[in-house]
């Protein structure tokens, strides 16, 4: 999105649920000083938290990143969400990095992709152990959710939560009650849906799921492509199931 586009989508949610939800805002660049911009953008609309990438096209060091958060995180003067998302950013933060990230002011939470070896209890051990008991410490990659909040994470960084909200929730909560019954129900009807992630990418599954709800035909940005139309009889059925799902919810 554009300068300009992120106002507009920052201004529309702050009129919409501000006081109710917690508004994060996304304010990953290439440059520290135009995410820097972007986060004092995001404050003046009356954001409540930032989310941030290190995005570059040259591969960058963790002190380059150290040092473009601090940046960030101060001129945002907001609550900043470290984003460790190294299959788009292809950079990994380790853990002395995340530790030291920290302890910045401001900088209180992580959202960490699934754990490489599907061990989540020992990474949270990790990271508990260093970081201050303040900062919270999340995962996206929605096929591993289940696991990472059983496993007692802090927070799950839904995708489908933005057009299934039900749905995310359900999940969140039988697992936040140590339901694992229901979780592994509601995982099983999800698996659909999983699968065309980990195939075609959760953003472009996402625009295809807006089609199948009924709400219009809205084409990602290019160079992005919309799925294929055989693929929507799949967006379908996966759909189906977890309505199906839904109904025995409670």
């Amino acid at each position: 999105m554009s300068r300009e586009q992120r106002q507009v989508a920052v201004r529309t949610a702050v009129d919409h649920v501000a006081g109710q939800v917690p508004i994060i805002v996304g304010v990953g660049a290439l440059r520290t000083d135009v995410a820097a911009e972007l986060a004092k953008d995001a404050r003046a609309a009356g954001a409540d938290g930032l989310l941030l990438a290190p995005m570059s096209y040259t591969p960058l060091t963790d002190e380059e990143v150290f040092q473009h958060f601090a940046a960030v995180a101060e001129a945002g003067e907001l609550p900043l969400c470290i984003y460790n998302n190294p299959s788009t950013t292809r950079f990994s933060f380790t853990d002395d990095l995340i530790i030291r990230l920290s302890s910045l002011p401001n900088v209180n939470a992580v959202k960490m992709p699934l754990a490489a070896d599907g061990d989540f209890r020992g990474e949270l051990h990790r990271l508990r152990a260093r970081t201050p008991g303040s900062f919270s410490i999340g995962y996206s990659g929605d096929w591993g959710a289940a696991d990472a909040l059983l496993a007692g994470c802090d927070t799950w960084y839904s995708v489908i939560a933005g057009l299934l909200p039900e749905e995310a929730l359900a999940l969140t909560r039988a697992a936040k009650t140590g339901d694992r019954k229901t979780v592994e129900r509601l995982n099983a009807a999800l698996q659909p849906l999983w699968t065309l992630f980990q195939k075609f990418g959760s953003f472009r599954v996402m625009y295809g799921i807006i089609e199948a709800q009924g709400v219009g035909r809205i084409l990602p940005p290019r160079p992005i492509l919309p799925l294929p139309s055989s693929e929507r009889d799949a967006i379908d059925h996966a759909l189906d199931v977890l309505t199906s799902a839904m109904k025995y919810a409670d």
